[in-house]
């Protein structure tokens, strides 16, 4: 099997700084190419974001490099997401506290994503950024951690008075600004012809589902060239269309 990545990230047109962090990391290995891609929000106020989401990349990146190689010997990779859990816990507790120390409120969304071949998907998720997979059509696998998000799943309100709600940016937890923090989670299988998104919320909010399927479909995606050539036309457009906030994606194709 043989993966194709790309990422791409944006300080966009009004923020004085990118608070948005992301890493991609590919490896080698006795069960075949392992890839974790990880894109992190930050938010806090100038810096202060920065810092959230470059701990948390940094956290899962030293786990990549110090800690995977000796999980991918054991029979059951389900063990993963409990490292995971633990990591996302313990990175609460530490931005946390940071943002006592400097009487601040900072935090940061996670979306994580493994794959060990075609045979062992994971992926982990904290607020709003998003996973989609792109085959025959596009899917969102992760569910937005929103105010909004959950009014609709309730019927309080439509996805299309979701698009102007003024608390459309509220999120429901991350990582440093709540108490607790309950990720979700969800394995499966990465499968030959498989496009996968990761993208901030900045990337997403002026831009359609069907703009997002037609640029990055699997049949339109030939090399890693083309995906970093549509990752920054979408982001040159989605300036253009007067977003506000960072934007970042990262591009995934299996083949």
């Amino acid at each position: 099997m043989e993966i194709l990545t790309t990422a791409h990230t944006d300080i966009g047109i009004q923020k004085r700084a990118n608070q948005d962090s992301l890493c991609v990391k590919i490896a080698d290995t006795s069960v075949g190419k392992v890839v974790l891609a990880v894109i992190c929000d930050g938010m806090g106020g100038l810096a202060k974001g920065e810092v959230a989401s470059a701990t948390v990349i940094h956290a899962f990146s030293d786990w990549f490099e110090k800690e995977l190689p000796t999980q991918l010997s054991k029979d059951n990779w389900s063990d993963i997401q409990l490292r995971w859990n633990q990591i996302i816990q313990e990175q609460n507790e530490l931005i946390g506290a940071h943002g006592r120390a400097i009487r601040s409120n900072l935090g940061t969304t996670l979306t994580a994503m493994l794959l060990i071949d075609s045979k062992f998907m994971l992926v982990g998720h904290v607020g709003d950024s998003r996973l989609y997979r792109l085959d025959s059509e596009l899917r969102q696998l992760t569910e937005d951690q929103t105010v909004v998000a959950r009014d609709i799943r309730q019927g309080r309100i439509t996805p299309e008075q979701a698009e102007t709600d003024p608390r459309r940016n509220v999120l429901l937890q991350c990582i440093g600004a709540s108490k607790s923090v309950e990720p979700e989670f969800f394995e499966g299988r990465a499968n030959v012809g498989e496009v996968y998104l990761l993208c901030s919320d900045g990337f997403r909010h002026k831009v359609s589902e069907e703009e997002i399927y037609s640029t990055f479909a699997p049949r339109n995606l030939h090399n890693e060239n083309d995906m970093e050539s549509k990752a920054r036309h979408m982001i040159e457009l989605v300036k253009e269309r007067q977003e506000t906030d960072n934007i970042s994606v990262i591009i995934v194709k299996i083949q």
